[in-house]
């Protein structure tokens, strides 16, 4: 018979979950209870890994008694449907003051949901964000927990012993209630799209216009990671780049197929942000290529689409890729600066009050975006937690000077040469956008009223105004509006 001893447990033993599992036994004072639907999983982790000392169960009732009170448990399964039947079968086991915790991904309204329909049995419901991959969760993830600060008590310290840790401090905070965990990880996604989608533009132009090879390439990504771009995903795509095919001898980067995929989270993003009225150009570009790129069949019948294209002359080789660096740097500030304002708007969309500083501190280590700016990000915070926009913070802000002229120089040049660089050009774009006096949305405005009477305020006094439009243009009177 099984015994309650175990302080933590988790529930879905695949990769994530089972490397999970590992991470918690290896810290001092936890101990670990497992459980998966098919036992012969469960029997296989225990074997390979007894040094562990799981506690084992065969059916979910074993396994609630297997746990310590408050008794909690990390959900590992996949999202969806698997998740809402776990979740009911520890609802109806589980006593008030207990925890359960998605660490899935899972859609924050469902995690909204989720938290109301536990917490109606005086349980509490914790959706946590968990990134780093595989990896991560076996050697220390970053974690945004969301739901109360009385589960957070609990919960708190179990996670702050398995999260990464970033000069002395653990990947861990407490962001907000019910869905805010979720929605943060979800924002941290879509950056990390737009991420992945602004050096895979910086590769292309490096090769397509300055011939450098792949190994080349991963030359130089060597070198920018010793700098400010110094990140994860900097450091890995040199590794890429590195690797050869053993099968035909050719880059590895050849054989592969250019046809990307999607989870989900990036489309979350862009379709939350555009709900939100927050412009993230740079993601949603992101989201975009991957699209194109999986469209086969009509990319199969492209022939002859005409070019025009102009060879982009590369005289100064030198100067060439530091323009690339420059630009990429001044297009990622973009997609960080884009992806906090959609937190902060997410913030007050659902009420909940999340540090921006303290979020940005946690992607410092464990995390797919983790990155060495994060620190000045959570630098901006802490000077002005109000900042309307990271690119307005003094040193972000003389960053992107610095580098807003190469920008213009690739963006045009590779527009010029045939060379798609979406991402690149959607977030100077948004930039140019950001920084203009007056943009023609007034005119849209006017094109709204002709066609729809949705009226429009004026700049030189206050109130609400529709047009009555005539076929004299000379004889346009404005009037107030009751719309």
């Amino acid at each position: 018979m099984t015994t309650a001893a175990a302080n933590i447990g988790v529930v879905g033993l695949a990769v994530m979950g089972s490397n999970l599992a590992r991470n918690l036994a290896s810290r001092e004072g936890n101990t670990v209870a497992v459980y998966n639907r098919s036992y012969e999983r469960t029997e296989l982790l225990i074997s390979e890994h007894p040094e562990a000392g799981f506690i084992a169960s065969e059916t979910i009732d074993q396994f609630v008694a297997s746990l310590a009170k408050p008794r909690t448990a990390i959900i590992m399964v996949q999202a969806g449907k698997g998740t809402d039947a776990v979740i009911s079968q520890l609802t109806e086991r589980f006593e008030p003051g207990d925890i359960i915790v998605d660490g899935g991904n899972a859609l924050f309204t469902d995690t909204i949901r989720r938290e109301k329909e536990v917490s109606s049995h005086g349980i509490n419901f914790v959706g946590a964000g968990i990134s780093g991959g595989e990896e991560g969760a076996l050697k220390g993830p970053s974690i945004m927990p969301g739901g109360s600060a009385e589960a957070y008590k609990t919960l708190g310290p179990i996670l702050s012993s398995i999260a990464a840790i970033a000069e002395g401090e653990p990947c861990v905070t407490h962001v907000g209630t019910d869905g805010a965990g979720h929605f943060v990880k979800m924002i941290h996604n879509g950056i990390e799209y737009a991420d992945m989608q602004l050096i895979a533009e910086a590769y292309d132009i490096l090769r397509q216009a300055g011939g450098y090879t792949p190994a080349e390439i991963a030359d130089i990504f060597t070198e920018w990671n010793g700098g400010e771009l110094e990140s994860f995903l900097i450091e890995i795509t040199a590794e890429v780049l590195k690797q050869v095919d053993a099968k035909t001898g050719k880059p590895l980067v050849d054989v592969i197929l250019d046809q990307a995929g999607s989870k989900g989270t990036g489309v979350w993003t862009v379709q939350t942000s555009l709900n939100l009225g927050v412009p993230v150009s740079g993601i949603a570009e992101a989201v975009f290529a991957r699209s194109l790129s999986s469209q086969a069949a009509q990319r199969a019948a492209v022939d002859g689409l005409p070019a025009d294209a102009v060879k982009w002359s590369v005289e100064d080789r030198t100067e060439f890729v530091e323009d690339v660096r420059r630009a990429l740097y001044a297009s990622k500030l973009v997609a960080y600066a884009q992806g906090f304002d959609a937190i902060r708007a997410g913030a007050a969309e659902y009420g909940w009050s999340i540090d921006l500083g303290a979020v940005s501190k946690i992607w410092r280590g464990g995390c797919i975006i983790r990155a060495q700016f994060l620190n000045r990000i959570a630098d901006a915070y802490k000077t002005n937690p109000q900042l309307p926009s990271l690119l307005f913070d003094p040193y972000f802000k003389k960053a992107v000077a610095g580098a807003v002229s190469s920008w213009r120089q690739v963006v045009a040049k590779a527009s010029l040469a045939g060379i798609p660089v979406p991402a690149y050009a959607s977030s100077l774009s948004y930039y140019d956008g950001l920084r203009s006096e007056r943009l023609p949305a007034a005119l849209v405005q006017g094109q709204r009223d002709f066609f729809g009477a949705h009226t429009y305020q004026r700049v030189d006094m206050p109130g609400t105004f529709h047009t009555l439009w005539s076929g004299d243009r000379s004889e346009v009177e404005a009037v107030p509006s009751t719309h």
